[in-house]
């Protein structure tokens, strides 16, 4: 049960768990401010805390306000602060600058935050603030989570007569002046999550995303820490915005030297118009302080894994049609795909786009949502039944948010398209967006898509979002829509689900363009990219691992020969590549040779022999000299195993004598370290002298994290796996 005490509002409050504290200055009725992030300070009494707030009150600078400009966790303008305010409207051109006073403070411990250390005893806080003049009051909830990870949030309501209209809404975290290097992520289609580094200078670095989804290009994690911080080395202090819709992430570096993380919903012209009594909740704001990238990641993986929702079930190794088939569904071909997929292991069967109502290409049929009785003409039964028969789950494709102008529901209401000015937006992919803002679109949807899953034996949903909202208005007034959009898709996800219990959804839009902590509330997992090339997936993999752990990555085997790059590789290295998240094959199987076969049968066995360590395991990224070897893999929370992969990607400047190291054991413990074969063994590879006869070698933690091993040569493009077993 929840305990909840009230206290007077004034209070320093100190959360820590995990090695990590937070302080917090809520003294005098003030708008809470972050004295303190980062390493745990240990046990701080009353005095401890005051001394400290007051030991980091900053000296008044030469042509600055006359007296110490002070930071809310939603920075204030009266406050003297002059970077981005928390707060942003008006009502008509006033109250602008609201000033709040904090009315309570509440604290609030739940059973599984056990072990959180505070002076109030307490996980969470939450504030209440009003600003009687501007007829506006304030909700802060600020959380330190199990795992470390911190969120915050902020409720805006309209206390007075009149509208007001909010235009931002951001939540601000301090970091301290030693950190001084930005990391964030760009990408493109078929490319999503490249990072990218840049100092941080006076000014501002912003990430905006206005696509009315999360976006390949994305923030992601926007990170800032000391100058050149690493998977294993150097503080780091990250934000990540949980939202699909637009968003904003930003660092910024005042004159002054005062530095802030933030971010919040991205709003646009007039999506906000509050009238009296109505309120406007922002998204959650996370920040993840680590000691090195690994640390920062595995408190947002270890938060994710401690959810209820969170996919508990072994991750099924999965087979989606759509690069075997595309837009042809003959059902006597996929009842071949089936009865091949099934004689190697697979253990689930997704059905792709083309299944539905006129879907013969991509330009028509979206959001006729009624099986293709041309193509099925006695419905999905044949291909349900049959792979259900094979002991296999079957899923299937939506794409629930969009439509195409030739379709029966475009033709039947026009008026659901969003758009504005007049006119519909250009199209992207043929297609348009369906306005779920709208109560009956949302209803014929859901009751669609509910049809759909009841009248069928399916347990998954692929669910798919193609392009970016543009001139994305509700007719007829045009008036934006993305905010109500994107809260509508959440709401459809969880109705889905609430009707149909054990359904699981997968995020996907153009590929990764939806990979968000919003979304994932909702979902079990995201696909990665449309882009299934190994030496691709390799970096996009790794990054998206610092958000999300490897069970929820959609990886799959591709052909031999890529569609999106036309690069040609050894299925060993595809299959190694995709090994290290949720596994799948994106293949026709029809193509694949005897041998080939039989090796995928081998790579399928060896992944559900490992699935657990890698969907439970500490992700491991060793700092390498050398980009063309990328060192990895999955330590288990007891440190007693890992699996580990030595990916070459390409052919290094220097004669390949590389020693790789592997952190993250127990420096004490006595591993052994020996290589994983499986399949047609790779050409080009050259054996060190540890490897002996494939038993390996015995060495303790400290050493492996310290001294390493020298690597094997090889080709590039290939992997080398190894088992670590601790030596009892």
């Amino acid at each position: 049960m929840n305990t909840t005490d009230t206290t007077p509002p004034s209070a320093l409050v100190h959360l820590t768990t995990a090695g990590v504290s937070l302080l917090l200055d809520a003294t005098d009725a003030r708008l809470p401010a972050v004295v303190y992030w980062g390493s745990a300070l240990g046990s701080l009494t009353s005095e401890d805390a005051r001394a400290l707030s007051d030991a980091l009150v900053e000296p008044a600078s030469g042509n600055v306000v006359d007296q110490p400009v002070r930071l809310a966790l939603l920075p204030e303008l009266h406050a003297g602060w002059e970077g981005k305010p928390g707060v942003a409207g008006h009502r008509d051109g006033t109250d602008w600058s609201p000033k709040f006073a904090v009315t309570s403070i509440e604290f609030t411990t739940e059973p599984h935050r056990e072990g959180i250390l505070s002076e109030a005893g307490a996980a969470a806080v939450t504030f209440r603030a009003g600003d009687g003049h501007a007829g506006l009051s304030l909700t802060i909830e600020v959380e330190l989570l199990v795992s470390g990870l911190l969120r915050a949030r902020a409720e805006l309501t309209n206390t007075a007569a009149g509208t007001y209209t909010v235009t931002d809404l951001n939540v601000a975290l301090p970091v301290p002046s030693r950190a001084s290097e930005i990391l964030d992520f760009a990408g493109r289609w078929s490319r999503e999550r490249t990072p990218q580094r840049r100092q941080l200078v006076v000014g501002i670095h912003e990430r905006e995303g206005r696509k009315g989804r999360t976006g390949p290009d994305a923030a992601t994690i926007l990170s800032v820490g000391t100058p050149g911080f690493g998977f294993q080395h150097g503080e780091v202090w990250g934000v990540h915005v949980a939202f699909s819709g637009n968003h904003r992430h930003y660092a910024e570096r005042l004159s002054t030297g005062f530095q802030v993380v933030g971010g919040g919903e991205l709003l646009l012209p007039g999506e906000i118009r509050l009238q009296p009594d109505a309120s406007y909740r922002g998204p959650w704001l996370y920040g993840a302080y680590g000691s090195g990238l690994d640390d920062q990641a595995h408190r947002v993986h270890r938060y994710l894994r401690s959810r209820a929702e969170h996919p508990a079930s072994e991750r099924r190794v999965t087979l989606n049609v759509w690069e075997a088939v595309y837009f042809d569904h003959d059902c006597a071909r996929l009842i071949d795909l089936a009865d091949r997929a099934a004689a190697m292991g697979v253990e689930r069967y997704v059905l792709d786009d083309g299944w539905f109502s006129g879907r013969r290409d991509d330009t028509r049929g979206l959001g006729d949502w009624s099986v293709d009785t041309d193509v099925w003409p006695t419905g999905l039964a044949p291909i349900v039944d049959h792979v259900r028969g094979l002991g296999m789950e079957f899923g299937l494709w939506f794409e629930p948010e969009m439509i195409n102008e030739d379709s029966d529901l475009a033709r039947a209401h026009p008026e659901w398209i969003m758009q504005t000015g007049g006119r519909l937006p250009v199209e992207s992919r043929h297609q348009q967006v369906l306005n779920l803002g709208i109560p009956a679109a949302y209803d014929h949807i859901v009751e669609r898509m509910s049809s759909i899953l009841s009248e069928y034996d399916i347990t998954y949903i692929k669910w798919d979002h193609n392009r970016d909202l543009i001139d994305a208005g509700t007719y007829p007034s045009g008036a934006p829509g993305v905010h109500e959009q994107t809260l509508a898709a959440y709401r459809l996800m969880d109705d889905l689900k609430r009707r149909h219990p054990g359904l699981e959804i997968e995020s996907c839009a153009s590929g990764g363009s939806r990979v968000d902590l919003g979304v994932i509330e909702r979902t079990d997992r995201v696909w990665v990219s449309d882009c299934l090339d190994s030496v691709d997936r390799q970096q996009m993999n790794r990054w998206t691992m610092q958000l999300l752990p490897a069970e929820m990555l959609g990886s799959h085997i591709g052909s031999g020969v890529n569609h999106t790059t036309g690069r040609r590789h050894e299925l060993s290295f595809r299959a190694a590549t995709a090994l290290f998240g949720h596994f799948g094959i994106e293949w026709d199987l029809t193509q694949a040779t005897q041998q080939e076969s039989l090796d995928l049968a081998a790579w399928i066995e060896l992944y559900k022999k490992h699935r657990s360590l890698l969907h439970t395991g500490d992700l491991m990224r060793a700092d390498q000299t050398d980009p063309t070897l990328q060192v990895y893999g999955a330590v288990s929370p007891d440190k007693r195993e890992a699996l580990i992969f030595l990916a070459y990607l390409g052919r290094s400047d220097v004669a390949p004598r590389r020693v790789f190291t592997v952190p993250g054991l127990a420096p004490d413990k006595r591993y052994r370290v020996a290589p994983v074969l499986v399949g047609t063994p790779d050409d080009g590879r050259t054996d060190p002298l540890w490897y002996g006869d494939g038993s390996g070698v015995v060495l303790t933690g400290r050493v492996l994290a310290a001294a390493g091993l020298q690597a094997p040569g090889s080709f590039p493009e290939r992997i080398v796996m190894l088992r670590v077993t601790e030596e009892c």
